[in-house]
């Protein structure tokens, strides 16, 4: 299994993605995203950042961190370059921008990037901040169906469509000062957090 990241920070050169979110639970469609980003983005590693709470959703239904994690690691099964971590907690942050700030002040020689569904995109400025998330680091987007369309036509693509690179460039991604994004199409994976929860309590789909 691989080790968490040391909250403390080290000044090893490196290329990261970050996957942040509540993991409620962690599914295959998280594990799809993070090998794709880890092949199309020339990634080294790849955090899964368990979210002690994300403000933006309710306490009602959420499982402690610790079980979530838990769960994330079953779904990485080892592999080598994704890295299952509950870090915010250590660093005491609770708004993305903070983590992100704090992350680069402590990992000085890492590159990151920030990945996200094209749903997120799309609801991005509601968070904390959210401009400050662009221009801290790299920002990658996969494509979800059927959010893409209204996202890339939103607020946070319009602000920031100067800054966008094309698809074939992706990998360069790491190297551009953002703020730097781009947005990357990919196979669907049907699995849903919301489903798998859904299922858990004997709802219908679609409840």
């Amino acid at each position: 299994m691989c080790v968490p990241p040391n909250p403390w920070g080290d000044r090893r050169r490196r290329r990261i993605g970050l996957l942040g979110g509540s993991f409620n639970p962690a599914h295959e469609g998280h594990r799809h995203i993070s090998l794709s980003a880890l092949r199309r983005l020339g990634l080294d590693e790849v955090w899964w950042l368990v979210s002690p709470q994300n403000p933006l959703k309710p306490l009602a239904g959420m499982a402690a961190q610790d079980e979530r994690i838990t769960t994330a690691e079953g779904v990485v099964a080892g592999h080598p370059q994704i890295r299952v971590t509950g870090i915010e907690a250590r660093l005491g942050t609770r708004y993305t921008a903070d983590t992100l700030a704090l992350l680069a002040r402590r990992f000085p020689r890492a590159r990151f990037v920030w990945l996200m569904g094209a749903d997120n995109l799309r609801q991005i400025p509601q968070w904390d901040r959210w401009r400050a998330i662009f221009r801290t680091v790299a920002v990658a987007v996969f494509d979800r169906s059927p959010y893409s369309y209204k996202s890339l036509a939103g607020k946070a693509a319009r602000r920031f469509s100067r800054c966008r690179l094309p698809e074939r460039g992706t990998r360069l991604l790491t190297e551009r000062t953002p703020p730097a994004w781009a947005f990357l199409h990919l196979r669907r994976h049907p699995a849903s957090a919301t489903a798998i929860r859904q299922g858990r309590a004997g709802q219908p789909a679609g409840y």
